[in-house]
């Protein structure tokens, strides 16, 4: 109990600007290859956004003749398919603006 007042008051103390928040460091040998990682992230992300809007398409050409449904499920997903890529396309600077 006593532990989690002392962390509680270091964070109000960080808060408060008491004691200055030194910026995140990667550690050493780790950044190269966490810089990769998300790399891959970030293009695997962009690639199944395309591939989304092009089943979309597909949905709502196939759905047009006798399958309205399919035709309004493939034009409902695409402003999910364009919030998706949003994410993925702004994450780093999201992240960067909450942590900062």
């Amino acid at each position: 109990m006593v532990l989690d007042l002392v962390h509680a008051g270091d964070v109000l103390a960080v808060a408060q600007g008491a004691i200055p928040n030194p910026p995140a460091v990667a550690p050493p040998g780790v950044g190269d290859k966490i810089s990769t990682l998300l790399g891959w992230g970030k293009w695997g992300g962009l690639i199944a956004g395309i591939v989304g809007l092009i089943a979309c398409g597909i949905m709502m050409a196939v759905g047009r003749r006798n399958r309205s449904s399919m035709a309004a499920d493939g034009a409902s997903g695409i402003p999910w398919v364009l919030a998706g890529l949003t994410v993925v396309s702004f994450s780093t600077s999201i992240v960067s603006a909450t942590v900062a």
